[in-house]
């Protein structure tokens, strides 16, 4: 079997950053795949799932709430490597232009204060799994070190 393309992407110099994972046509559109990674593969820790389970609930609600993206959002979610994300968006785009939507919802995570959205049994099947305090630190640490200040080489794979 052919590997498939997250495969093909060399992770020893893979840093953080926002990148088109993909861009699939579907129907009359295409899906454009963002790889949102936060840590440095196989050099930092990955993150634990608490803060990953609290970041997707407060991701996901900010982006299927956003007044311009909404209708764009398919999927926002974690990478099995608990590394970084997935954002699925309809349409073509480059990842320069969702750096805005990104610090947008990387402040919005930040700063939340609150229950984290769908954190009850009712809502979720594993609500109890959830470190707000962690989630923040770390949309902080992605904002400093990479959203704020995001160069060219952060917004391509490397080669």
């Amino acid at each position: 079997m052919e590997k498939i393309t997250s495969f093909t992407i060399n992770h020893l110099l893979l840093q953080p950053g926002v990148y088109v994972s993909r861009k699939d046509p579907v129907g009359g559109t295409i899906v454009t795949t963002f790889d949102l990674r936060m840590t440095s593969p196989n050099e930092e820790p990955v993150m634990n799932t608490a803060e990953v389970h609290a970041i997707e609930h407060l991701g996901a609600t900010f982006l299927r709430n956003h007044k311009e993206w909404s209708p764009k959002v398919l999927y926002f979610g974690p990478m099995g490597c608990r590394t970084g994300f997935y954002l699925l968006l309809s349409g073509d785009y480059e990842s320069k232009d969702i750096v805005p939507l990104m610090i947008e919802m990387w402040e919005f995570i930040r700063d939340y204060e609150g229950e984290i959205p769908g954190a009850s049994p009712r809502d979720c099947g594993n609500y109890l799994d959830m470190n707000l305090p962690m989630a923040k630190y770390l949309a902080k640490k992605y904002l400093d070190e990479v959203l704020y200040h995001i160069t060219a080489d952060r917004l391509v794979y490397p080669e």
